[in-house]
């Protein structure tokens, strides 16, 4: 069985046992959460939009992401700017599909 939920602004295609990473959670590690904002669910053959389905997950732990550079320079007039970000993420795994 597999849903198409809406996390943290951004839509994941999750099954069970399945470990991602979403942009930060609130909440402790450890800790179970539930998204309710399920837009499609189904199995093999069946399929359902719309369905009261609930999705349980457990925070497994709060980390970065990888550093990302941002360069920027106009040739030939001497200016170059080196900019880095790095996300903060939420590691969790989906416990259930209800």
């Amino acid at each position: 069985m597999f849903a198409i939920v809406n996390i943290a602004g951004q839509q994941f295609k999750v099954a069970k046992d399945q470990e991602l990473f979403v942009h930060r959670l609130s909440g402790n590690v450890g800790d179970k959460i539930e998204f309710s904002e399920v837009l499609l669910s189904g199995s093999e053959n069946n399929i359902s939009l719309n369905a009261a389905v609930k999705v349980q997950a457990e925070i497994l732990d709060h980390l970065k992401g990888e550093k990302v550079l941002i360069f920027k320079k106009k040739r030939r007039k001497g200016y170059q700017k080196l900019n880095g970000h790095r996300q903060y993420l939420t590691k969790i795994r989906i416990q259930s599909i209800a």
